[in-house]
């Protein structure tokens, strides 16, 4: 059996729509939390943000359940132990990440004090978690914590693939790209 040396079609599909949709909810949560409080612009960034958010949680499930069903491809052969395992650890956190942090942000919505509803993409109610209030501190302090935890594991992982591909040589980030008709 051949080893496969890219990511199928799926893999590279759900990795790059969740990249840019990443960096949307930051980009978004970082303006929405400056703006004026009360203010509609404020307030439709909120339902954005919300409505992603939750698209983000759907999209992680299904992108780990596809990791769990397709290996990928391996790392090279002469990439050290702790390389490797710096590798793996970073996936897994960014994972952890992806599935907790809508999880953590539902938890936030449901704790506060001013009790706006969340309609995902102006059409689907979700409905407040059981939580009391009291947790709605906690909540928003591991929501902005996971944010940052984020964007340093995101930019790890960026600068890995950067690494690899510009100083390493090494096709560790081809692995991760559309042909688009070109051999890699």
């Amino acid at each position: 059996m051949s080893v496969q040396r890219r990511y199928d079609r799926v893999a590279m599909a759900l990795h790059w729509v969740m990249a840019a949709t990443l960096l949307g909810l930051l980009v978004m949560g970082f303006v929405m939390t400056s703006l004026k409080p009360g203010s509609p612009l404020q307030f439709q960034l909120y339902q954005w943000h919300k409505s992603v958010g939750v698209t983000v949680f759907a999209l992680a499930l299904l992108r780990l359940g596809w990791r769990l069903c397709h290996i990928p491809p391996p790392l090279p052969a002469e990439m050290a132990a702790g390389e490797r395992l710096l590798a793996h650890a970073g996936h897994w956190v960014l994972y952890g990440l992806m599935l907790g942090m809508p999880l953590v942000g539902w938890a936030v919505v449901s704790t506060s004090p001013y009790n706006i509803a969340t309609i995902l993409y102006g059409l689907v109610p979700l409905p407040h978690l059981p939580l009391p209030r009291a947790v709605n501190g906690a909540a928003k302090l591991a929501h902005e914590a996971g944010a940052w935890a984020m964007i340093v594991t995101v930019a790890g992982h960026f600068g890995a693939a950067l690494r690899h591909h510009f100083w390493l040589r090494d096709d560790v980030l081809a692995r991760m790209l559309p042909r688009f008709g070109r051999k890699i």
